[in-house]
């Protein structure tokens, strides 16, 4: 299959999840045997942080200008499947190019269901959104399943909607050796998000002020100066993806701490979930509906909600959290990796949508 993918980025992981996600995914998909173009704007956040320039497999197409892009567009259209992503800087033209002149399968895939949504409910813009909805597409995809389905094809016009989550490249994200600078009780890795920011106390700050005797390490970028930090809170800014491994493998464990939106409306796994534990990483978790869909609590992942939670946990054993850590890992690998969402993408290009339905993936 040839897919053409106008998105945010995969060239720079600065501040977004998007790149990560997609390089895994792409990755996977060359190993399957089909051919990506990605398609990204040359912002200049992203070229001062960029790191990745080729897609082995693939082709990275970077423009400056939407001319540009039609200057090829009968080269970028001769495709099977043509995506147009959330958060794409130019996702209005790209899908008015191919409700225009497109001939494969046209998708949207938002990675950003809650957040789309949410904005939608407060009346704000939504700039990456075709002006009248997602009806032209043959196929919506959503990082988010559950209700955001149902709320996708009755606010926006979808027709065809099919959860696509996130996922790891266990080639890119796998133990290793530990680290001294990332070693300690606890660990965090996130950019810095407001509608994070009272979860992240309670179940971060909270519990490093509460056992000074034990190291706190926090890796991620935009943190404020009035953030409230600990003797005990180790701060890294941005942690390159060639580092996460090394993070996740230092910690005794790790917590993930998800946005207030996606945890509201559920079933929307962060794809830092996925890499910790493919990283070997004993995982502590905040609670949103679905969760069990992908992990299962007390066996494979810890479900923390105040700050004794969080000490209760990090007071287990090694060999325990261990155990936890080893049956997370194996259920992650065998059904969310990069690998498996690639079979699960092409599966889904390649059914004919027909009238307005739901397609649950597996």
């Amino acid at each position: 299959m040839r897919i053409t993918v106008w998105g945010l980025t995969v060239s720079s992981s600065w501040g977004n999840g998007h790149a990560t996600l997609w390089r895994g995914l792409i990755r996977a998909l060359t190993e399957q045997g089909h051919h990506v173009t990605f398609v990204e704007r040359d912002q200049p956040w992203y070229r001062d942080t960029r790191d990745l320039v080729d897609l082995p497999g693939g082709r990275l197409l970077l423009y400056t200008d939407w001319a540009d892009v039609l200057a090829i567009r009968r080269e970028l259209l001769d495709a099977d499947a043509l995506v147009v992503t959330s958060y794409c800087p130019d996702a209005r033209a790209a899908a008015a190019l191919l409700a225009g002149e497109g001939r494969g399968t046209s998708v949207f895939y938002d990675l950003d269901t809650p957040v789309t949504l949410a904005r939608l409910a407060a009346g704000e813009p939504v700039d990456y959104l075709p002006e009248h909805g997602l009806g032209q597409f043959d196929l919506v995809l959503s990082y988010t399943g559950g209700p955001a389905l149902t709320a996708l094809r009755d606010r926006l016009g979808a027709r065809v909607t099919a959860p696509l989550y996130g996922h790891v490249d266990p080639a890119a994200h796998r133990p290793v050796p530990a680290q001294a600078m990332f070693r300690g009780d606890l660990s965090y890795l996130g950019t810095y998000a407001a509608d994070r920011q009272a979860a992240l106390e309670r179940l971060f700050v909270a519990p490093a002020a509460r056992a000074p005797e034990r190291r706190f390490v926090l890796g991620g970028s935009s943190y404020p100066a009035d953030f409230p930090w600990r003797p005990n809170i180790h701060f890294m800014d941005h942690v390159g993806p060639v580092d996460h491994p090394a993070f996740f493998s230092s910690a005794r464990a790790t917590l993930n701490v998800t946005r207030a939106d996606m945890a509201a409306m559920g079933w929307c796994p962060s794809g830092r979930l996925f890499e910790a534990a493919a990283c070997g990483a004993p995982l502590l978790s905040d609670d949103w509906d679905g969760l069990d869909r992908f992990l299962t609590p007390g066996e494979e992942i810890l479900l923390v909600d105040t700050a004794d939670d969080v000490l209760a946990a990090l007071s287990l054993t090694d060999a325990e959290l261990r155990r936890l850590a080893d049956a997370a890992r194996a259920r992650v690998l065998a059904e969310h990796s990069s690998a498996a969402r690639a079979k699960e993408l092409v599966a889904l290009l390649s059914l004919s949508p027909s009238g307005e339905r739901e397609i649950r993936a597996a």
